[in-house]
């Protein structure tokens, strides 16, 4: 949405991951309906470099001792912290084993299993224990955390990211129960099949086609079969999702996944 619909004056909120894809346009919309917004992220963005009511920190979500500093000049400039949307996620196209026999480098690795749990997982627990902190002294808060319909459908070719995820709802059913009694509340959004995003790029596309047995470069577009809805979704529909759960309107939601998907239930 171009204009403000929702009333989040005053709010201040972070966004890991915010400097791209879902991320900036959550930051971009939280703006539009009056939010002050932290931008953490390792990719420098000074878009907002004019705007009081924005900061950028760089970033590691799996360093925690970044990530509890992120949080510390969040609450020192704007006084509070009344959410955060844990958004930074990656993604590599992988298979258990490669049964095509055509590039071993497609199976699990190490290396790839390090990788989406360390900033898929790790990171978002570093962001969301620096974050409860405050919200706890303050009786108030909302912890979003940014899922994928994979953590609960699976997805073929991509199972560590789809465990990265289940890993994260099961984070945000988990903490819900715990913080409840501060008036914390915590969220997940799980987003289907979407617009193109930075985990869209032709490289990634390719390896994901590859681990998928379709033809190189090329995944599967027939959408009209696998949601109902017939289309993708759009980046501005899962920011909007996201400024409501964050807003004094959703009080008495905690606990839940919402899925944003156009009615799509399989990976």
């Amino acid at each position: 949405m171009s204009e403000e619909w929702i009333d989040l004056n005053g709010k201040v909120v972070i966004v890991t991951g915010g400097s791209m894809g879902i991320g900036a346009h959550i930051v971009e919309s939280l703006l539009k309906n009056h939010a002050k917004v932290v931008i953490a992220d390792m990719a420098e963005n000074d878009i907002y470099k004019e705007n009081e009511n924005v900061m950028f920190v760089k970033c590691n979500v799996t360093v925690k001792e970044e990530v509890e500093a992120m949080v510390d000049k969040a609450v020192e400039k704007f006084g509070k912290l009344d959410g955060i949307v844990n958004n930074a996620g990656v993604n590599r196209p992988r298979m258990l084993v490669d049964y095509y026999h055509g590039d071993p480098n497609h199976e699990n690795s190490e290396d790839d299993f390090d990788f989406m749990m360390g900033v898929n997982v790790k990171g978002v627990m570093f962001c969301a224990q620096a974050a409860a902190r405050v919200m706890i002294e303050q009786q108030s808060g909302v912890i979003l955390n940014i899922s994928s319909e994979a953590g609960m459908e699976g997805s073929k070719g991509q199972n560590i990211y789809s465990a990265t995820k289940g890993a994260v709802n099961s984070f945000t059913l988990s903490w819900a129960k715990e913080l409840g009694a501060y008036n914390v509340r915590v969220v997940a959004v799980a987003p289907g099949i979407n617009e193109p995003t930075p985990m869209g790029n032709p490289e990634h596309v390719k390896e994901l086609a590859y681990t998928r047995g379709q033809e190189a470069g090329s995944v599967s577009t027939d959408y009209q079969k696998v949601i109902p809805l017939g289309r993708v979704g759009q980046l501005d529909e899962i920011a909007d999702l996201v400024n409501y759960l964050l807003s004094d309107h959703a009080s008495y939601i905690t606990g839940t996944i919402m899925n944003i998907t156009g009615g799509k239930s399989r990976g």
